[in-house]
């Protein structure tokens, strides 16, 4: 089992920055590659971001390809979602996912509970 908390959510102004933390306890989280998720009101969850275990693979949805960044540090057993020039469409509730493979989002074993990322015009 692989527990993960996301934080970092918030209420940011068009054109600002946040950074979203997940942290993985349990089974050894270095072992999956890590992903972002999000989910607006009325809408399906979408992928956002995904990072392979050693860090050289990165994946991104073409909505935000240029302003959010992934990154992971395993000895903090943690991952990271930068986000820089939010939009209002941006805003959504944020899950970290542990993935089977940084290209595959089929199966996710393990989700977060989610953290609220809210964008005022």
């Amino acid at each position: 089992q692989v527990q993960l908390v996301e934080s970092g959510g918030g209420l940011v102004q068009a054109g600002g920055s946040l950074r979203l933390s997940c942290v993985a306890s349990g089974h050894t989280g270095s072992n999956y590659s890590m992903g972002w998720f999000r989910q607006a009101p009325g809408k399906e969850r979408q992928f956002v971001a995904s990072i392979s275990r050693n860090s050289i693979n990165t994946r991104y949805a073409d909505s935000v390809k240029g302003r959010f960044t992934i990154s992971r540090d395993n000895g903090k057993n943690t991952a990271y979602l930068q986000m820089n020039s939010l939009k209002p469409e941006d805003t959504a509730v944020y899950y970290c996912a542990a993935l089977r493979a940084y290209y595959s989002t089929d199966g996710v074993p393990y989700w977060g509970q989610g953290t609220q990322v809210t964008v005022s015009s």
